[in-house]
Order: C-alpha cells, then structure tokens, then sequence
C-alpha cells in the first residue's frame, strides 16, 4: 500500500484571493498530490492550506508553495492577528498512512534544506523534527514574531537550522518559515456570544495545557511567581495537548478561543468544545458555536456525534452521515459558514469519485446492471447484497428498541447492538464491490500475453492470485453473514416484539448470502490448482454453512413462538 501525508502549510495572506490563488495553484502541478482544502482567515490574514499525497511529491509540491509565496507576500507590509514571521509561516508534514514518524520526520528535515539552499529562506525545524530541544515547540520558534527576526537572527542560540542567518533584504520580505513534523493537528475555533478578547483570553487560560501566569493573591493583578531561574511559573489548564489563545473576530463581530489541539487521541473536539462550554458558563458567558479551520478526520467528527447521542440516551448504531449531522448540531459547526461534511472530513475528500460503485447505485440500477449481459456484477455481489440487507433490518430492531418508549434503561444495550449490527452492514456493503472487481481481476490477468515460456509463467502466477482472492472475497462475505446473525437472534429474543417478524427476515437474507457466497467459493475454488488450500477452505466453508443454518432455525423458532 502506498504512503502518504499531509502537508498543511500556513501562508501570510487571508485577504487577497489572486494571491491566494497563485500560490495553491502551484500544488495542483504536481502528480500525486491532491490540494484538499483553503482556508483564508481576512482578521487572521492567514490561509491554511491542505495536501495529502505520496512523501516525495508532496514534498516538491510544498517546496514549489513557499517559492511562489515568497514571490508574492512581502512581510515588511503584512499585519494580521495571528502570531507570524514568514510569507510561508509554518509547513507541517503530517503521517497520516503506512509511514512512520520517522520517516516523516527525514522528509521534513530534507524539504527544510532544500528551501534553505534553494530559496535562501531561514529555516526552523520544529516539533518531532526539531535539531534542538528549544525549537520542539513553534511558540518558541516563532516568539517575537516578525518584528523580532532582525535581532533573533543575530542570536547565536537562534541560529536558524539552514538558509542565512541574516536579516538582509531577501530575508526582510520573505520572513522565516518553520517546516515541522507533528502529529494529525485540528485547527478548532469556539464562538462567544461576547466581543471581549480579554474575557475570551480568560477562558483559553483555563483551557490549555500551559494555563495561566501564576500570581500571588489577587489572580489578576498579584505579583508574578518565578523560580530559581527566574522563569515565570504557570498554573496548568484543563486540557492536556491543546493551544488556545482568545481574540476577536471582526469579519464575525465575536470572539473566539483559537485552540491547536495537537493530539485529538489526548483531547478530542468534543471535550475541547464541552470544557469552553463549561468555563464559558462559569465566567457568564455562552458558546454560541465553533469553527473548524482546515480538515478533520472521520473518527474525530463521529466520535463527537457518538458523545452527544450518547448523552441523550440515543443509540449511536445509526449511518455515519447522521451521527456527523449530529456532531455539526451540537458543535455548531455551521454557525458562522455551512459545513459541507465532502469538503471538510479527510476521507470524504480522498474518495475516488469518478468510478462509480454498485454500492452507490439506486437499487434499480443496479438490478438493472446484474440482469445486463455483462457478468458482473455476479452471485457474490448479490450474496454480499442480501447479507447488508438482513443485518440492516437487524440494526433497525436495535435502534427501534432502543428509542422505545418506556425502555430508557435498556438505551444502551440496545445501541451496542446497532453498533454491532452498523459493523457487519459496512463490511458487506464494502464486499458488494470488492466480489466484483475479484472477477474483473481474473479477467484482467487471463488477458496477460502469453507468448514466451515466462510470459506464460507470470500469466499463470496472476491466475492463480487472482483465483485465489475470487475464493477469499465470496468466502469473507459468508463468515460476515454468519456472524451477523448474532445480533437478529439477540434482536428477535430480547428487541421489540412488534419488530420480531424484521428480526426473522434478516435471518432469512443472511443465511441466504452465506448460501449464495458459497457457491461462489466452490465455483472459483474448481480453477485452484492447491487442491490442499481448496480442501481446507470447503471443509470451513461446509462449517459455516451448517452453523448458519442452525442458528437461522433457531432465530426462526423465536420468531415464530412470539407471532
């Protein structure tokens, strides 16, 4: 599986949308890399740009950003509210699949010298790919800002870790940039219904990891506490791996607490927004909504419409797109700008929308599609088809009981159901497309040349990978239909009786897609030359065949006993 990451580099320019343009278009001239998301902030005067692709060719299309902002964003004129000191203030790489941080770290250290060589830009590593433990954290990096790089580059201890170590004139215009390697950063605003940044400031002090200045007595205008080195001493916040910094937004008219939340596994979104709310409240002042600046994953925005169904006592076994609906509510994700789920979620974006699915047809379509004279999609679609539509109707009798009336208490054993039934209606909705294109694949590798004595070799070795992913995708599909069946005998037993008959037809459908995907299994396994790997998968494939049969008796014998 190919690598990626995430580049998401912060440029010195909110306001002018040529600009803005000229510099993301550059992005979209490298092959591999996909732009996913511009942000410009006009109070910030900031933009922060999004790219996930391959390591090498996200590195070129980031390196190709900082020149061409470096052309167009002159720092002696830029003023903004957030803190900055470079055209290209901050350019993080991101893992995000099958690399390491270590690797990332490399490539970060690498595009840091290039654009030190190159663009004759100063250069500070930060975060994990930080030279000097001073230069982990980009406030120190940046502290002082622009304003200050004249006598920050003079500092020895401040030596930038490559480009020049001079305020000259190229430098006066570019400014700094700080190229890191960090973990998956949310970028995460709380709206206030106040104008006050000093009040905003108070609550992103109770918040944040760093917290506030100690002082004695009087908190607000008590005497500074310092140790022996005489370093301010801080009184922690709430929430560990969160910034927060409040200001005011005039393109809004509120303020906000701005948080970095650098670690959402240590601080998700929700506990970040429910800790604003709760100080906020306390201080007599109120959340009115909040604003995601760039990207976000899937898990955060689901684990965020989780906690909030779970605080009503909902079952959270619902689809996907309704607990995010549930997250933008109770966020208030879309107070200030819609909140478009395909624009702002890092899987949505990455989705191949140009191949259609079967999974995405009407369900005309694609009856229409299976009785056409084309082969696919087969047996094993339709067995996956009705394996998805058994443990739905299973999912829907745990969410029935769940929100019934007079069954509050048992809320929540009924949406662990749903969630586990939710489970297996994923999976064999994904195997719907993954049987077809196993077929397509055993086409595509009898169509392999075969004229020379290797041709023929390499041909016959497809063959047989691609024979045996036919037999393991139907066989997938059939372990899947099986287990699903736990949760409609669960559901017929203990679910709503007026559902009971739903529970049973469930039954029905998947025992019917363990049927149908074993013929699928037999079929194929006819063309496997290891007649050993072809015994052992029958031998299992009769087993679960005859344990699914048992149990869709078994479920059939409840339902029955309650009509």
């Amino acid at each position: 599986m190919k690598q990626l990451i995430e580049c998401v580099p912060n440029i010195s320019e909110g306001r002018d949308e040529n600009i803005i343009k000229q510099v993301t278009d550059v992005v979209e001239t490298v092959e591999g890399v996909r732009l996913i998301d511009v942000d410009p902030g006009k109070a910030t005067n900031r933009t922060v740009i999004t790219m996930v692709g391959t390591p090498e060719e996200v590195c070129e299309a980031a390196f190709r950003l900082v020149k061409k902002a470096s052309e167009l964003i002159d720092m002696k004129k830029h003023h903004g509210e957030h803190p900055r000191f470079g055209a290209t203030d901050v350019c993080p790489l991101v893992p995000v699949a099958n690399i390491t941080m270590e690797e990332t770290i490399e490539y970060a250290r690498k595009l840091a010298e290039r654009i030190g060589k190159e663009l004759h830009i100063p250069v500070y590593c930060y975060e994990f790919a930080a030279l000097k433990p001073e230069r982990k954290n980009l406030a120190n990096c940046r502290k002082g800002e622009y304003e200050g790089l004249k006598e920050k580059l003079s500092n020895e201890q401040w030596k930038p870790d490559f480009g020049p170590a001079e305020f000259n004139e190229t430098v006066k215009k570019t400014g700094v940039t700080a190229v890191g390697a960090r973990n998956f950063l949310v970028a995460y605003n709380v709206n206030l219904n106040t104008t006050s940044t000093r009040r905003a400031n108070s609550i992103a002090f109770d918040v944040r990891e760093r917290g506030r200045v100690k002082r004695e007595g009087d908190p607000l205008t008590g005497k500074i506490v310092v140790d022996a080195k005489g370093n301010k001493v801080y009184e922690p916040g709430m929430l560990k791996s969160v910034k927060a910094i409040g200001w005011f937004i005039e393109e809004y008219g509120v303020a906000q607490i701005s948080m970095n939340l650098t670690d959402i596994t240590v601080t998700s979104v929700h506990e970040a927004f429910d800790a604003v709310e709760e100080r906020a409240h306390a201080r007599g002042l109120r959340v009115t909504g909040s604003e995601l600046v760039g990207v976000i994953p899937l898990k955060a925005m689901l684990d965020a419409g989780k906690h909030y169904l779970r605080k009503q006592n909902r079952s959270v076994g619902i689809p996907d797109r309704e607990i995010i609906k549930i997250a933008v509510k109770s966020l208030g994700l879309d107070e200030l700008t819609p909140f478009d789920p395909d624009k702002k979620i890092i899987e949505y974006i990455l989705e191949d929308k140009s191949a259609q699915k079967l999974v995405d047809m009407t369900i005309r379509d694609f009856t229409y599609e299976t009785a056409s004279e084309s082969p696919a999609p087969g047996g094993g679609s339709i067995s996956a088809t009705m394996g998805a539509m058994g443990v739905a109707l299973g999912t829907m009798v745990a969410n029935l009981s769940s929100h019934k009336r007079g069954w509050d208490d048992r809320w929540e054993e009924f949406s662990d159901w749903a969630e586990k039934g939710k489970f297996y209606q994923e999976e064999l909705l994904k195997m719907i497309d993954e049987d077809t294109n196993a077929f397509n694949r055993i086409m595509d590798a009898f169509g392999l040349p075969k004229k020379t004595d290797e041709d023929k070799m390499e041909r016959d070795k497809a063959i047989q990978e691609a024979t045996k992913n036919a037999i393991e995708v139907p066989f997938k599909v059939m372990t899947l239909c099986y287990e699903s069946m736990e949760v409609m005998k669960a559901m017929a037993a203990t679910g709503n009786p007026n559902s009971v008959s739903d529970a049973g037809v469930g039954a029905l459908a998947a025992l019917a897609g363990v049927k149908g995907a074993f013929l699928n299994v037999k079929i194929n396994a006819g063309d496997m030359k290891d007649k050993h790997y072809v015994e052992e998968i029958l031998k299992k494939g009769n087993e679960i065949q005859e344990k699914a049969q048992t149990l869709q008796d078994e479920i059939l014998q409840i339902v029955e006993d309650k009509l």
